[in-house]
């Protein structure tokens, strides 16, 4: 009988999809019932694999859902400033460490660059239209320091600020409230060459960048990010060196970064709290390795509620992806047992001042989120890696698809940090391209974000107080070493014209904006 049910499930899904393309080539759009079908055959699928090994049942469902999402629910999109908005030497901004890192070396896909990427300095008209009749109500995006101050202190370039008035002045002329981003990876190579996020120094630099924006853009943005990601910065930048600034430092160096990196995020929280000019709300942008449970059995959820906030195993690359070791100092105003005793000789000395600068109470918990591992208690209790099946589904950058994970991540980072939570990244690489028909249909994504969103609601109805979901991304972009050989975005991008093309996945999740994920 499973069989019989899961052949007819595919064969229906086959129909529906014949049906689905025809429609697309012919209006443009996926209209609202055959969105309807898409959702209700992706999770159909999804209940059906979840028999299969390594999977999990989320939920119950035979209950009877009491809520989703939530009225005020924030559904937004996300870019970065490198990766989207080109003109790199334009207006007085100053080079950055992705503008030098770029350049030779071989670091980049193809030795390509994010100078002229989307062109949304010039284009960012064109793209907040797309975004507002994509119903989005949000937009995330990151300032460049180095466009706004050239050498990351003292002089502060106008053209720079201006660029962002007038972002910020579309976005809400257009009904698009800003989410802004302090920072999102591209240091100011003037910073770098006095030791970057090594110098003592650099919370008080960060500090005065937060304070000028603050003072500029707080009368009409009122929410913040300050980090996106510090386990990239410091994990990729300086323990790896597959991002700028491509170095790879000793334990010490790299411990002495991390708490550099989380005392300029609580000076940037004092600056913003200081000198906003209404009242802002602040979180930051942290990624991870997460963990989820191979079943509902009390024992492999303990298990996995435990290897999300614990080290896996005792390395340094290990710590760059520790949940624990970026959010525990953050939220809780300690860093983690069994990091301090594991690498405790390597950290800097570290007061109580330092603590209470980090620890700051913050306003939400921001988190991206793109997949998870599948644990199970072993005989210890201690989480053991389930094996994947042959086949395991993945996304054209090779991570695998794990939808269970917008359910189960909320529920442990609420369940710890006792903030409202939000999705900051969440989305997938495709192979897309332009069809015969003109149109880019990524069914792939289209299926992901059924998937995806369907668990993430279900922890809605679960009870976690979920604030809202920022898609990665908005459009293609410079996927930072991947160049451009990676497309995220629900709009393609033309790199060659510039011209933008909505996706299936973009009409898609403009219904599912439009209905408050009522169909999921």
């Amino acid at each position: 009988f499973p069989e019989m049910a899961f052949g007819f499930t595919i064969f229906i899904t086959h129909i529906i999809n014949k049906v689905r393309a025809k429609i697309v080539v012919h209006t443009n759009h996926i209209p609202h019932q055959n969105v309807r079908c898409l959702i209700l055959a992706g999770r159909q699928r999804f209940v059906e694999s979840s028999k299969s090994k390594n999977r999990v049942i989320t939920h119950n469902r035979e209950r009877k859902y009491t809520m989703g999402f939530k009225k005020d629910f924030i559904w937004g999109g996300a870019t970065a400033s490198y990766q989207v908005e080109g003109a790199a030497y334009e207006d007085g901004k100053g080079l950055n460490i992705w503008d030098i890192f770029c350049k030779g070396g071989g670091h980049i896909y193809e030795n390509q660059t994010g100078d002229a990427a989307c062109d949304q300095y010039h284009r960012y008209k064109e793209d907040v239209q797309i975004m507002k009749e994509m119903g989005m109500k949000a937009y995330r995006f990151s300032l460049s320091w180095a466009r706004i101050m050239p050498e990351g202190t003292g002089a502060v370039n106008e053209k720079g600020l201006e660029y962002y008035d007038n972002l910020i002045n579309e976005l809400l002329d257009n009904g698009i409230e800003p989410f802004v981003t302090l920072y999102h990876w591209d240091l100011p190579y003037a910073l770098h060459l006095q030791g970057g996020w090594m110098n003592p120094n650099s919370p008080s630099w960060f500090y005065e960048y937060a304070k000028v924006v603050a003072e500029h853009f707080s009368d009409r943005v009122k929410n913040f990010f300050t980090i996106n990601e510090p386990q990239c910065v410091v994990g990729l930048g300086y323990q790896t060196g597959e991002h700028a600034p491509g170095l790879k430092v000793g334990h010490s160096d790299y411990f002495r970064i991390w708490h550099n990196v989380l005392k300029a995020h609580g000076r940037a929280v004092e600056a913003l709290r200081e000198f906003s000019k209404q009242p802002v709300k602040i979180s930051m942008a942290p990624c991870g390795a997460l963990y989820v449970p191979e079943t509902n059995k009390p024992e492999d959820i303990k298990a996995a509620r435990k290897a999300n906030f614990s080290l896996p195993e005792s390395s340094i690359g290990a710590c760059s992806w520790d949940v624990a070791l970026c959010c525990d100092p953050v939220y809780l105003g300690q860093y983690p047992e069994d990091i301090l005793k594991e690498f405790g000789q390597f950290f800097p000395k570290v007061t109580d001042a330092d603590m209470k600068l980090i620890s700051q109470p913050l306003d939400f918990f921001g988190q991206n989120i793109y997949n998870a591992v599948t644990v199970r208690a072993g005989e210890d209790g201690k989480a053991v890696r389930a094996v994947r099946y042959d086949g395991f589904p993945q996304t054209a950058i090779g991570w695998p698809v794990t939808p269970e994970v917008l359910y189960w991540a909320p529920k442990f980072m609420q369940e710890r940090y006792k903030k409202p939570f939000m999705i900051t990244e969440n989305g997938m690489a495709s192979h897309d391209w332009v069809g015969v028909d003109g149109k880019v249909h990524d069914q792939a994504r289209v299926d992901f974000m059924a998937r995806y969103l369907g668990a993430y609601k279900r922890a809605a109805e679960d009870g976690v107080d979920l604030a809202g979901y920022f898609a990665w991304s908005v459009m293609d972009n410079f996927e930072w070493a991947y160049g451009y050989s990676q497309r995220f975005g629900l709009v393609y991008t033309d790199y060659n014209t510039q011209k933008r093309i909505w996706k299936d996945s973009a009409y898609f999740y403009k219904n599912i904006i439009e209905t408050n994920g009522e169909n999921l």
